[in-house]
């Protein structure tokens, strides 16, 4: 039962991904609360400035693993550094973000421990659990929250008996916050070779092709998003037109998504992306849970819906009762007064 360990993902080599930044402010609450060290893993090449990166967080101790060969990211080098790791440091709680090498790498590095995954959880607290079956009671474990059932409840799982307890965690989910600005911890820098088998680098990575993002609704101050409730993809230019007024991004519910409204890379909510703007404006949104959960954060919510007993509207600061179709060009209309006059 020694410490808590959080897996840095690596973007462009050597720059560490925001959901990793998030996870080690999460990590560091976490450890505090248990009394132990926050230990951070950075498995690739050229890792000089990793260090400067995580360090503010309140990283005790950070695991080098450089070797040109490790880099771009395949599974199995990289799983066999987790594993062997893990074996040796035996960490209590190990997180790892919930992208597509969180997903990849996460479940293959518990199964080779025997051990539990929780994937794409919402919540992470430390508490106690008694098992009602064999009475059996453990403390200081980690609870992992998230919604089930179609988001109808919010399950929480907990892994009373086998360690690392594992969870991945999507980016935006956990609040990103630097602890000191001159935390110094401890770098240690491994020998590859001694966890890693010729045989893992089988598989050669020739080339690779990184589609960046159309948009930038992580980022976005104002976001207009819409739902199932906005009708049709004509509907949803209206949207575009006023989230370019305000500067503005849009996103979209899942039943959008899947109406064909809107591309698949502007959802938000559970299966999506979690935004946290300063204004929040969801058009024909109903706001199920799957919803709510990626936007509940922004600083302000406005609402229009056609339904006065919406459960958006339980949430949102402002709500208009009408159709998206007539409120909306309303609002694009008298924001150009005001921004033009």
């Amino acid at each position: 039962m020694n410490n808590l360990f959080v897996y840095l993902e690596l973007q462009d080599g050597s720059r560490v991904a925001e959901v990793s930044l998030e996870l080690l402010t999460k990590g560091r609450a976490l450890a505090c609360e248990l009394g132990c060290a926050l230990e951070a893993v950075a498995v690739g090449a050229g890792l000089d400035g990793v260090a400067e990166q995580v360090m503010p967080y309140g990283v005790d101790v950070l695991h080098l693993f450089d070797d040109d060969a490790l880099y771009p990211y395949t599974t199995l080098p990289h799983a066999a550094v987790l594993t062997k790791l893990f074996e040796e440091e035996k960490p209590q709680i190990a997180l790892l973000g919930a992208t597509a090498i969180g997903r990849d790498l996460g479940p293959r590095v518990s199964s080779a421990l025997h051990g539990g995954l929780t994937a794409d959880c919402t919540a992470l607290t430390i508490g106690n659990y008694t098992d009602d079956k064999t009475g059996k009671h453990y403390e200081n474990i980690l609870l992992q929250m998230l919604p089930a059932f179609g988001g109808n409840i919010v399950a929480t799982i907990v892994n009373p008996e086998h360690r690392p307890q594992m969870a991945t965690v999507r980016e935006g989910v956990m609040k990103k916050e630097i602890l000191d600005a001159n935390y110094q911890g401890r770098v240690i820098c491994h020998d590859v070779k001694e966890y890693v088998s010729e045989a893992d680098f089988v598989v050669k990575v020739i080339e690779r092709h990184i589609e960046r993002a159309k948009h930038n609704l992580k980022g976005a101050s104002v976001v207009v998003a819409g739902g199932y409730g906005v009708g049709s993809r004509e509907n949803f230019n209206l949207l575009f037109d006023l989230a370019k007024e305000l500067h503005g991004e849009v996103g979209a519910s899942r039943a959008a998504v899947d109406a064909g409204f809107v591309e698949h890379d502007r959802m938000i909510g559970q299966t999506g992306l979690t935004v946290r703007p300063k204004l929040y404006i969801a058009c024909g949104i109903s706001g199920q849970i799957q919803h709510t959960i990626g936007m509940q954060d922004s600083a302000v919510i406005v609402s229009v819906n056609s339904d006065p007993e919406a459960p958006i509207n339980a949430i949102a600061d402002y709500v208009i009762t009408g159709r998206v179709e007539e409120v909306v060009p309303k609002m694009i209309k008298y924001y150009k007064m005001n921004s033009h006059g």
